[in-house]
Parts: C-alpha cells; structure tokens; sequence
C-alpha cells in the first residue's frame, strides 16, 4: 500500500516538471470547455499513452533477456539521455517540440469544433509528453516491468502513477489559468531541482557502465537492507506462510524426520516468468556432467545463485540441501550456479574446496564469467529460479526467507508433473556456525567492504593510500559502524593487506554475530590472529573460527565467523591483531 501511496503522489507531483510547463498552456485552453466531452476524453487519452509505454516496457523486457549485454549497454544509453534531459531543459525542449506542435494543432479553433477524438489525441500527446518528464518513480516502474515484464504488482503501481499524473491534470483543466500563474513561480526550484537529478542519473550511469552496480547493489540481504526496505520488497510479492513444523537436520544437513504434516494450503499463483534459460558458459561442473535445459526437460529445477564467502548464501543452504534430499525421488534437480564476488572465488580450486567443505552434493556450474548469471538477467545473492517439468520459470525468490513459500513451489510443480506424491510437511533445518540463521533481531551494522572501491565509514587518520604501503595509526576512538586500521596495511582495490605483523582492525559494531572474509599470505601460508571485545578476549561470545581466547588461523580465502553472541543487545568494540604478515581482509558481514 505504501509503495501504491508513493507512486500515485509521484504522478501527482510530476506537473511540477519544468518539461511538462510547454504543453500546458494548450490544456488550460480547454478548461472553459465541459469536462465530459473534453475533460475525460483527455485524461483517458493520457491514460492510453502510458498502458502503450507500460506495454512496450514489458514487452521489451524479453528483448533485454535475450539481448542480455545489448540490452543493457541499450538501457545505459538511454538513462544517459534522459539524464541529459533533466540537466540541460534545451534538449528536452527540442525533443519535445513535435508534440508540443500536435497539442497546440489539436487545441486551435478549428478543432474546436471537432469530435470527442481531439481531445483523445491531445491526451495521448500529452502523456508521450508526459512520460519522459517523469521521474524516478516511473522510471523505477517502467524498470521493474522491463525486467520483469508484465505483472500485477507492476500494473497497480503504474495504475496509481496514471492516477496521480491524471488528478494532476484534472486540477490543471478545472482551475486553469489559476493553477499555470501558480506554478511559473515554483519554475526556478524545479528548474534546480531537475538539473541536480540530472546529474544523480548521470552519475548513476556512469557507476553502471563501469561496472560497479553488481558489487554495490547486487545484494539483497539484511546486511545491506534495511528491515523498512526488506519489508516493501516483500509486500510486492505473496504474504509470507507462517512459520512451519520443525524437522530434524543432521551435521551434513540431510532431513531426517520431520512432525506430523499440517493443513493443506491453497495453491500459489505461479505465473509464466519465461523459458529456462542456457546453462551453457560455465567455466566447470562439480558432482555433475553439464547439465543443459533440454536434459532437464520434465523434471522440476531449482537454480540456486550463490557464492561461497557470501553470509546470505551460506545461511540459505540447509535449506537447499535439505530439499535436494528430500525430493530428490520425486523428480527435483537443485542446480548451484556458483558466480563469484571477488577475484579469489574465481580460482576453481577454492570453490572445488568450499563446495566439499559446505557438504553440497546436488551439481554445481563454476558461473566464473557470468555466462549463466547474464543469461538470467539475475543480479542478486542469493537467487532462487524454480523451472517446472515443460521448461518454464514459474517463481523467483532474491534474498534469504520465505522458505517455506519456496518449498510449497517446489511440491506444487512435481504435483503439476505427475510425480509420486510428497509429504505436505516443510523442512525447518537448524543451521549451524555460519549457516545458522540470522538474528530475530535485526543487525544494526551493514555490509562493510575494505578495499578502497567501495569502503566506506573509514576512521583513520589521514584516510585510506591506494595501491601503496602506509603505516596507520590507531584511531582514538570509534563511533557506531566506523572501522579503523593499525600497523603497515596496502589498501587495494577490494581489499586490504597487511604488509608487516602485529597490523590491527577495529570496528565498532551492534549485531549478534561478526563475520570477516579473510585470505592467508600471498604464497598460502597461514596467518594467526587474535580477537577481541571492549579490550577483552570473547570467552562465551567467541565465534566457531575462534576460541574462547580469540586465537583463531586463516587457512583459507572464506568467510570467518569471528563473534557470536546470545544476544544483541548494545553496540561493542571488536578487533584483529594478525600475528603474521600477509593477512589479506576484504569485507565484514553481521548477523
């Protein structure tokens, strides 16, 4: 409801645009015109212009999912364009003129004798006109629709948009020239503000173009969401079913009972979200031979989008396991797509040990260049893309939860399928260490990476030298979700290095659990480290890669789960003192 709220308001306020000021004075020409046969004509005129662009938004979206790099490279031109528009009122004014000339046709006096089409027209013409002017609200509608192509949640927010860019333009017809001398005063903020949204877009492009999108935003997590945000994304979608029975889960995250089964619930809507697509370009397989969509064809497919150093994707797979042995007989193929964050994820022997290590045996594709991820369009970790038995992607999950959503998915397509029936019961698997399930309460520390790209609340002195040697200094103190190194550290691109030992992280966090990922020296050889909370050693707070000292070694380029708490309750004071040289630190994660 808040999101229909914000969108119709966001048609509402779109008359404010400058761009929209030339091709109103030709609709104030028909305000002492009766509102019936002129007024409604117009708005219902304008209200076909935008179910032509929501349309072609859709339709377009499958040419993006084909195109998949074209189509982005095409996507970038045009918010460049439109950015363009926003910052300089000269081109939008240009491109804008041929309509501006149909409106002013349309409304001189000889069709104002015409039929009840003139105004149809003028409408049309003026919600063309109307849609570039926009915004970012429309522009995040239109967005959704392209990518995700058409869908009710997209319709209702493009309807409340229409909505409000209509009762715009009925106050424009009903109060006339009252409303324009009203709003040539407001033009100098709007001209201000249009031309700093210009530049954000501008900026906004540049950072997609360049590639930093899909490690600033690709994931949807709790570490970089917050609770508000993570509960509109899941108001789009369907409620989430109550919490589900509990089964037990054995070390290596095989079910093995489970309680009585519940209530039979009513089916999901599953719409056709598209064909299963290639999962040719993988750079390996693991537990499998390739698999390919045609080899798959009538069976039930889980794709799971993971990476091995990502907390959100480690906490989702108990679950993944869990189902992969539980309907393994009844027709189910998990499929891991393993797409790397960082340059070390990418090195197959490290997610050949990763994959053992985390006791995944459902196959696996080594997605090390992106070839299946572009070919989904997916840009989150983790993804879930359920692909029923004719080869139709009918549901999609980004982020952790709703699990017990998913699984009803997953029996209602072998149920669609004909395959042997399934108990109705759920999974409910006890994760354990860094696959153990976020806190209740949700973690007031986010996502924070170390390498210059993208850190961010940086503390110490003199900032951060790149690509070179420094010695830092020790910060004096440290506020909430600011960190801080100590000692000879090389700050690279993606993460920090220690040059000489005894180097030092601080951070001052409010979560439960404490995770960094972290890699021995450059020739492999570990690294000991030390942990330790407000100045003392964790003791009963220690994580499962420390003990109650804090002692702790890196072994491995992986996640580290260095605190683990009972409660939540204020923020503390963590820190890292690596014992030996060449400790490599790329990004802490809380949960």
């Amino acid at each position: 409801m808040l999101l229909l709220i914000v969108a119709y308001l966001g048609g509402v306020l779109t008359i404010l645009s400058p761009c929209i000021l030339p091709v109103l004075p030709f609709v104030f020409a028909r305000a002492d015109r009766p509102f019936r046969s002129h007024g409604m004509p117009m708005l219902l005129g304008m209200a076909l212009a935008f179910s032509a662009i929501a349309t072609l938004a859709a339709v377009g979206g499958g040419w993006v999912v084909a195109l998949n790099e074209y189509g982005r490279y095409a996507a970038i031109a045009l918010l460049a364009v439109f950015g363009v528009t926003l910052l300089f009122p000269s081109v939008a004014d240009r491109l804008s003129r041929p309509l501006v000339a149909l409106g002013l046709r349309l409304s001189g006096p000889a069709s104002a004798k015409a039929s009840v089409f003139s105004p149809l027209l003028l409408g049309v013409g003026t919600g063309l006109l109307w849609a570039p002017c926009a915004g970012p609200i429309l522009g995040l509608i239109l967005t959704g629709a392209a990518l995700n192509g058409a869908s009710i949640g997209t319709s209702l927010l493009l309807l409340a948009y229409a909505a409000g860019a209509c009762t715009s333009l009925a106050a424009a017809l009903l109060f006339g020239g009252r409303l324009f001398s009203a709003m040539k005063g407001s033009l100098r903020t709007g001209e201000w503000m249009r031309r700093v949204a210009g530049v954000s877009v501008l900026v906004g492009v540049g950072a997609i173009a360049l590639g930093l999108d899909t490690g600033l935003l690709s994931r949807l997590s709790v570490g970089t969401t917050s609770a508000l945000e993570k509960a509109l994304v899941e108001k789009i979608d369907m409620p989430m079913p109550s919490p589900q029975p509990q089964a037990s889960i054995d070390p290596g995250g095989l079910m093995l009972t489970s309680t009585q089964p519940e209530p039979k619930k009513p089916a999901l809507a599953l719409p056709d979200e598209g064909g299963f697509p290639s999962l040719a370009g993988a750079t390996e397989w693991l537990n499998s031979a390739p698999l390919t969509p045609e080899g798959l064809r009538g069976k039930v497919v889980l794709v799971d989008f993971w990476t091995y150093s990502c907390i959100n994707c480690l906490r989702t797979l108990p679950y993944v396991r869990a189902w992969a042995e539980k309907y393994k007989d009844a027709g189910l193929v998990v499929v891991g797509v393993h797409a790397p964050e960082f340059a070390f994820e990418k090195q197959p022997a490290n997610v050949r040990r990763a994959t053992k290590d985390l006791g995944i045996g459902f196959p696996v594709a080594v997605d090390s260049n992106y070839a299946i991820w572009r070919a989904f369009g997916n840009q989150y970790w983790p993804a879930f893309y359920v692909v029923d038995a004719q080869g139709r992607i009918r549901h999609h999950q980004f982020g952790e939860g709703q699990y017990a959503k998913s699984e009803q998915v997953i029996q209602q397509l072998l149920a669609e399928a004909g395959r042997p029936v399934v108990p109705a019961d759920t999974v409910s698997p006890e994760g354990q260490g860094t696959q153990a399930a976020a806190a209740a309460s949700p973690a007031l520390s986010g996502e924070t990476y170390l390498g210059y790209e993208r850190a961010q609340s940086f503390a110490s002195p003199g900032g951060i030298a790149k690509d070179r040697a420094r010695v830092y200094p020790a910060a004096s103190s440290l506020r909430a979700n600011q960190w801080a190194l100590s000692g000879e550290w090389a700050v690279e691109s993606e993460r920090a290095v220690l040059v000489r030992a005894n180097g030092r992280i601080a951070y001052r966090f409010h979560a439960r659990d404490l995770h960094l990922v972290l890699g021995p020296s450059a020739d492999g050889k570990p690294v000991r480290f030390k942990v330790l909370i407000d100045g003392k050693p964790p003791l009963a707070d220690h994580g499962t890669d420390t003990d109650v000292q804090g002692n702790g070694t890196i072994d491995g380029q992986r996640l580290y789960q260095l605190v683990r708490q009972t409660a939540n309750e204020k923020d503390r004071l963590f820190e890292i003192e690596f014992l030996d040289a060449g400790a490599q630190a790329y990004v802490f994660t809380f949960g």
